[in-house]
């Protein structure tokens, strides 16, 4: 029997293409963006980011009841996301967004949409559902993080890391957490918690998706 990981890929390999040409992200990663909607994208992100620990911290509560031995399974690398937002939130400072006004800006509803789903699925349908959304989103950043922070750093003219911190650091850093997260996975023999963490990889790339057509280019 193929452990858990492979099955895993294996099963959203089909979502994960389908991500990978969508024409927002060959565009994104060919041409970069325009500042607005680089903006508007990190704004949006912001919130994603935000919410990130508190999803792992309800996870962790609700699988102390259902399944104490993976309650602390993902906590290493859910404490290395802590505070991750004031990067993204640096990094609309360099491309001209205030603190005040990123703190005030009210999500889409597309990303309300996600962060909604992801503390349901944590709480009602099983906590291992978290693990599906870690999977999905460090498969993003670890494969298409880099292109992506290059193409934002020539098309806005930045230097270094500045306005691509986030970004940038996660495509290596998410890297290393796959690595982790292989072994987290092949930790989970429950095949109800397997389903939980197949089904969050699709529904994760597909909100990712629909909220990227605000970001479409014009013509």
């Amino acid at each position: 029997m193929l452990p858990f990981f492979a099955t895993l890929v294996t099963a959203t390999d089909e979502d994960r293409r389908a991500f990978e040409t969508h024409p927002v992200l060959i565009d994104a990663v060919a041409h970069g963006m325009v500042v607005e909607r680089y903006r508007a994208l990190l704004l949006e992100l912001y919130h994603v980011v935000w919410h990130f620990n508190p999803i792992c911290a309800l996870r962790r509560a609700v699988s102390m009841t259902s399944s104490p031995r993976s309650a602390t399974s993902s906590t290493s690398t859910c404490q290395e996301e802590k505070g991750h937002e004031v990067w993204v939130m640096n990094d609309l400072e360099a491309v001209g967004v205030a603190a005040q006004l990123t703190r005030a800006h009210a999500p889409g509803m597309h990303t309300l949409a996600l962060n909604g789903y992801n503390y349901w699925a944590a709480d009602r349908r099983h906590p291992c559902s978290a693990l599906g959304m870690l999977y999905a989103l460090e498969v993003i950043a670890s494969v298409y993080g880099g292109p992506f922070a290059s193409a934002i750093r020539e098309s806005l003219l930045l230097d270094g890391e500045r306005g691509v911190s986030f970004i940038d650091s996660h495509s290596t850093m998410d890297a290393t957490h796959m690595a982790e997260l292989r072994l987290i996975l092949n930790k989970v023999p429950d095949p109800a918690a397997q389903a939980a963490v197949s089904s969050r990889c699709g529904s994760t790339s597909t909100i990712s998706l629909a909220s990227s057509r605000p970001y479409e280019r014009a013509g």
